[in-house]
């Protein structure tokens, strides 16, 4: 991922809150179009114009190709906040982030994410790799806001059963593991969703904790259809479990490895 610096010059006099609110609304519209990464953007204010530093997938996630109608309109109505439209500063490259997918055409996508992503939630099947979002047609809306959301909800879940210091722990994890919990609905939609917009195979990521045995976890069948989804390797080193015809992936319990 790229640190980038977005700077609003003001054309004319505005307030803090006007400024504040447009800037806002930019950045909102950026994220939900996957052209932005993460939750938190530091604003401030300097020699008379505002700095807003924010992390893209790729060097070119803020051109305006990939633009949405969101975006925008966002861009047009900063200058009723009395702001131009941004000047974009690549800054460089993070060294602690997740690099992002630059296939050109995936075979295939993961929909998967961890408490400890800020990545897109959505992996190319090659490389596993997060995919700038703005790379497969909008999901709903004009935009990827439903996904992001529904991202945010499955962190959510991980974080508080890796905490594991409340008895919403157990709410939390039936959420990412079970096959039939309202998370996984949302996300089995999803992957339904960008399987028919990519014409592209869309593997579910199912979590799994707790279990017998080794033994027993070798032996798991797939939760849908019952068939056998066990790999003589993992993928990626980190899925064990593969079903083509359901297209759900999961791991041993991490209890057993």
């Amino acid at each position: 991922m790229f640190v980038v610096d977005l700077t609003f010059d003001c054309y004319q006099d505005t307030t803090l809150e006007k400024a504040e609110q447009a800037i806002n609304r930019l950045v909102n519209a950026l994220r939900f179009n996957g052209q932005i990464i993460g939750d938190e953007f530091p604003t401030v204010l300097k020699d008379g114009f505002f700095i807003t530093r924010v992390m893209c997938p790729l060097e070119d996630s803020l051109h305006p190709l990939h633009h949405s109608p969101f975006v925008k309109h966002a861009i047009e109505q900063l200058q009723q906040a009395g702001l131009l439209a941004p000047k974009v500063k690549v800054i460089g490259q993070d060294i602690h982030a997740n690099g992002a997918d630059q296939c050109q055409a995936p075979s295939c996508y993961i929909l998967y994410t961890t408490y400890v992503h800020t990545c897109s939630p959505l992996y190319c099947g090659d490389d596993f790799q997060p995919v700038p979002l703005y790379n497969i047609p909008a999901i709903a809306n004009g935009d990827y806001k439903a996904l992001i959301k529904w991202q945010e909800d499955w962190q959510a879940c991980d974080q508080i059963q890796i905490n594991g210091a409340t008895r919403c722990e157990f709410a939390a994890l039936e959420e990412i593991t079970s096959l039939s919990s309202d998370l996984s609905r949302r996300g089995l939609d999803l992957s339904k969703r960008i399987r028919y917009l990519t014409e592209k195979p869309v593997y579910y990521y199912l979590y799994r904790v707790g279990g017998e045995s080794l033994e027993a976890e070798k032996q798991r069948k797939c939760p849908n259809c019952g068939g056998n989804w066990a790999l003589s390797e993992p993928w990626f080193g980190l899925f064990d479990f593969k079903c083509d015809s359901c297209q759900l992936v999961s791991n041993i319990s991490w209890d057993f490895q």
